[in-house]
């Protein structure tokens, strides 16, 4: 079957089940507009982030390909990403954290390719290509920052979300799409945002999810590098915003070393951040992210990693000593005295693995009605089952065509006739399948005879539990799309007029078709139909001064007069300075 984006080194390595949430780049939907909005803000931002910004930035541009002139094609992107041992697809607005972590974490940049009204021209909420291209691209063309991104991405795809978080994804994700739609009703706007804000005061204990997002929008999105006095830009949020990227450098704005702390400190993406953290250098960032790995629960596994993924409710993996790894979704533990793991279960569909790799004939229609399992020794017994050479398991009957009675030091016990058992390469037991099989803990039955064969997985401690799936290829569909999509905005006749003077100044400049008189009737049909677009008007500004056209001055003129409006001064100032250059 013919995929439906581009495949190369990279995006082939990519799991089936995060091609879901790739769609195709609507390259022919930018309007003339949108293309002059991407080249008035790379402008602006070339010639001021030069100054303030991290030195991988502009070299990162010329590297990644990115064009100051027109929106990138993904395709464009991706042939020169390759290089750098990158990729780039394209999205529909935010996408679920833990599917936009593993992306990341195969080196693949999504992006989100809509493109900000000229109404959001210095900030957005929602994410565009502007964000994406021009924020995150140029930044992993740093060896040891694109090394940071990848394992972020590798750790964070793990992190245990809670049932909260996705609320919390789907509503920020509404709010962010009404923001830039120009036809949203505030009506509209303002139960969104009242619905995030009682999300962000009612999430309680903040997840793992919760807590890397809150690394990440304080690294990747809006980080500063170098030291408190005199620091450098280097998160994208703040590289495409020409707003935030001179704001953040005020004194106002205050700057924190950046440090472990980030993880409990929630952001709010629908305003400018009241304080940014400093980074030394891009090394520290791995070592802070190694500083929290080692806290969640894919490196601590034990009875609060399965309570963490049965307050998920959603899919998770478990591994156990011996290397066996249970992927479901969680929905009981019990803990023994010692407050350790005695028995778990899943419920629906399982698949068990070893080294990421299902194991054969154990796939989820095999385990099509959920799993559970003792974990632990038997009761005086010093040497785990897992560490029994054969002569041992025979020696405490453990032994095929035998039936047996296993008691755990737990209280769990587990009796039925061994049929056989199931090792990994080096030997080391990993299950043992049993029939006529019962399980109780207490007076509590777990498991009786008439449910079929009991596999009983082996390990006497869980050492690991994490969010997804062990085997990328057990789940289909290990994440779902948003029903809530990006709206397409609707342009009036008279709005598909104005993009056409838009095209038409746009085809001067390309195709240097230049003419005083063409200049003219530009000037004279916005001054009568469209007096408060500003951005067009610096457009045949720019045009007039550098043919030295007599307009130019009734042009200046017009973009004085409009600067009267507080919302295009800094805009025309900024623009005037960059026709002068």
């Amino acid at each position: 079957m013919e995929s439906h984006f581009e495949l190369n080194e990279v995006t082939k390595k990519l799991p089936k089940h995060l091609h879901k949430f790739i769609v195709k780049q609507p390259y022919e939907e930018y309007t003339p507009q949108n293309q002059a909005v991407w080249r008035y803000v790379m402008r602006i931002n070339v010639d001021y982030l030069s100054k303030v910004a991290h030195t991988s930035y502009l070299a990162g541009l010329e590297k990644t390909g990115i064009s100051i002139e027109n929106i990138p094609h993904m395709e464009g992107m991706n042939r020169i990403l390759k290089e750098i041992g990158w990729a780039a697809v394209s999205v529909d607005g935010f996408i679920p954290p833990n599917a936009f972590m593993e992306f990341q974490a195969y080196n693949v940049l999504v992006i989100a390719s809509d493109m900000r009204t000229i109404n959001h021209i210095e900030y957005t909420p929602a994410p565009d290509i502007i964000h994406e291209a021009a924020g995150h691209a140029p930044i992993i063309a740093n060896p040891e920052y694109a090394e940071y991104l990848r394992r972020f991405g590798e750790i964070g795809s793990k992190a245990i979300s809670s049932a909260k978080d996705y609320e919390m994804y789907e509503a920020i994700r509404l709010l962010s799409i009404l923001k830039e739609d120009p036809n949203s009703s505030e009506s509209d706007i303002e139960a969104a945002q009242t619905r995030v804000e009682w999300l962000q005061e009612n999430m309680g204990e903040l997840s793992e999810m919760a807590q890397i997002r809150n690394l990440h929008w304080w690294t990747v999105e809006y980080g500063l590098i170098g030291n408190l006095e005199n620091p450098k830009i280097y998160g994208a949020g703040l590289l495409s915003s020409i707003g935030e990227s001179a704001w953040c450098m005020q004194d106002t704005v205050k700057k924190v070393s950046y440090s472990l702390d980030a993880a409990n400190l929630n952001f709010d993406i629908t305003k400018p951040q009241p304080q940014l953290f400093v980074t030394p250098d891009f090394a520290y960032l791995s070592l802070v992210l190694d500083e929290f790995a080692n806290t969640m629960a894919l490196r601590t596994g034990g009875i609060k990693g399965i309570q963490k993924l049965i307050d998920s409710k959603s899919l998770g993996t478990i591994e156990l000593t011996t290397g066996i790894q249970i992927s479901g979704v969680f929905t009981n533990v019990i803990q023994d005295k010692n407050n350790k793991v005695a028995y778990f279960q899943t419920s629906g569909e399982t698949a068990l693995s070893n080294r990421d790799k299902e194991l054969i004939g154990h796939g989820k229609s095999h385990h099509a009605n959920g799993f559970g399992s003792p974990v632990g020794k038997l009761k005086g017994i010093n040497l785990p089952i897992e560490d029994m050479s054969p002569r041992d398991l025979k020696a405490y009957g453990i032994y095929e065509g035998e039936f047996m009675t296993l008691e755990f030091e737990s209280g769990v016990v587990v009796k039925g006739k061994a049929i056989t058992g199931t090792r990994d390469l080096r030997g080391k037991i990993l299950l043992i399948t049993l029939d006529d099989c019962t399980v109780t803990f207490k007076d509590e039955i777990l498991f009786q005879p008439a449910w079929g064969i009991y596999d009983m997985a082996i390990g006497k401690e869980v050492i690991s539990a994490y969010a997804g799936a062990a085997d990328v290829n057990s789940f289909d569909d290990m994440s779902k799309v948003s029903n809530t999509k990006t709206h397409k905005i609707n342009y009036s006749a008279t709005e598909r007029e104005l993009y056409n003077l838009y095209h038409q100044v746009r085809e001067m400049r390309t195709k240097n078709l230049v003419s005083e008189e063409k200049v003219i009737l530009i000037f004279n049909e916005l001054q009568s139909k469209f007096s408060k677009d500003w951005l067009l008007l610096l457009e045949i500004y720019e045009i007039a001064i550098k043919k030295e056209y007599a307009i130019q001055n009734e042009i200046l003129k017009a973009l004085h007069d409009l600067k009267s409006n507080k919302s295009y001064t800094k805009l025309i100032e900024n623009g005037l300075i960059l026709c002068q250059q």
